[in-house]
């Protein structure tokens, strides 16, 4: 059964999410909230919980998975940007945007896009997610909770507990968060190109 771990939403208790980041070191799964919908987490580096993460979305390998990233700084280290990528980027973030980018070599090839070598990475705007980052100390693998042949993401915890519990290892609850995924742009070709329009305004980025 899930844990359950409440936090406050603007100052999230340290002891629960250091609780949170045990579960994960653990090679669990955690339902976290984003400054668009929930989200499942997990260890970049726990195979199997990437297989798991895959498994409970109902996605194969060729779906991005997304590596939420504490700031730009950290993105950088996972993802191959140029100057004019990384002026767009900055534009939007940290922010409920995603973008598609080729993966640098500290990204493990099996979560990666097989063919095109491509990672969705993003920096959310959300005070308990970004603790939990701090705490983990690095970018956690990450999908958009979108139940299996659904297509509305997840906002609620109580929901995903009843749901999801015996799926998953822990729900961060810090209450309810937006119920719109995030905008996603594709960065890996020659010009920006709009591949789902979520809650970040894409003509903000002149899309």
């Amino acid at each position: 059964m899930a844990q359950h771990f409440e936090v406050h939403p603007d100052n999230p208790q340290p002891r629960l999410l250091k609780q949170a980041v045990a579960v994960l070191e653990k090679g669990g799964i955690l339902a976290v909230p984003t400054d668009s919908s929930y989200a499942l987490v997990c260890h970049l580096d726990d195979k199997t919980a990437a297989d798991r993460l895959r498994r409970i979305r109902g996605v194969d390998d060729k779906h991005h998975l997304t590596l939420l990233c504490r700031d730009l700084s950290e993105l950088a280290n996972y993802a191959r940007v140029d100057n004019r990528q990384f002026r767009l980027i900055k534009a939007a973030t940290p922010g409920p945007y995603t973008f598609i980018l080729e993966a640098s070599k500290e990204v493990p090839r099996r979560v990666s896009h097989p063919q095109r070598k491509t990672i969705g990475l993003r920096v959310p705007d959300h005070t308990v997610l970004q603790a939990l980052l701090a705490l983990h100390n690095g970018p956690l693998l990450a999908t958009t909770l979108i139940p299996p042949g659904e297509t509305e993401p997840l906002n609620d915890a109580r929901d995903i507990r009843q749901r999801f519990e015996r799926l998953i290892d822990g729900v961060l609850d810090s209450g309810a968060c937006p119920l719109e995924p995030t905008t996603v742009v594709d960065l890996s070709g020659g010009e920006p190109e709009l591949i789902r329009q979520g809650r970040g305004d894409a003509a903000a980025l002149g899309l």
